[in-house]
C-alpha cells in the first residue's frame, strides 16, 4: 500500500459525537467506505466500517440482530439470551467489515483520515462550500 487518499463528509449535527464519514482510496485501486470519525473521551478517533452481529431465527432461519426480541420475518419471539452478557465482557454487538491488520497500518490510516478531516473543516468555512459526494468516489473509473 503506497498511497492513502481520504475524502471526508462532515456531519451537520455537531451535538453528536459522530463528526464525519470518510471514504478511503488505497493506491487508486481499492475503496473503503463508511469509516467514521468520532469525538471520543480522549479526542478524535477513526472507527472502521462495521456490521451488526446476527443469528438465525429458530423458526424461519432469517438472520436477526442479537438484541432483536422478535424475528423480522415471521414475528416469532426470539430467545432473550442470544447477545453476549456485558457483565462477562461480551458487549460486542458489531464486527469490523474492514480494518488494518497492525498498529503501524492503523496509525497511517488514522493520520491520513484525520488530516483530511482537518482539511475539510477548513474548506467548510469558505462561502459556497459544497461537501464531497462520497458515493461517487470509486465509480468514476467504471
Amino acid at each position: 500500500m503506497e498511497a492513502i487518499e481520504a475524502k471526508v463528509r462532515l456531519v451537520e449535527d455537531r451535538t453528536e459525537r459522530l463528526r464525519a464519514f470518510c471514504t478511503v482510496t488505497l493506491d487508486s485501486e481499492f475503496v473503503i467506505r463508511d469509516i467514521k470519525i468520532i469525538d471520543g473521551v480522549k479526542g478524535l478517533f477513526v472507527a472502521m466500517p462495521s456490521r451488526k452481529l446476527t443469528d438465525h431465527c429458530p423458526q424461519c432461519r432469517l438472520k436477526n440482530h442479537l438484541r432483536a426480541k422478535y424475528c423480522n420475518e415471521c414475528g416469532n419471539r426470539l430467545p432473550g439470551n442470544r447477545a453476549p452478557d456485558p457483565a462477562e465482557g461480551g458487549s460486542k454487538l458489531h464486527v469490523d467489515v474492514a480494518h488494518p491488520i497492525n498498529s503501524d497500518c492503523r496509525a497511517r490510516f488514522q493520520k491520513a483520515i484525520l488530516a483530511a478531516y482537518e482539511h475539510e473543516l477548513e474548506r467548510a468555512k469558505a462561502p459556497g462550500y459544497v461537501p464531497p459526494d462520497l458515493d461517487a468516489i470509486g465509480r468514476e473509473s467504471k
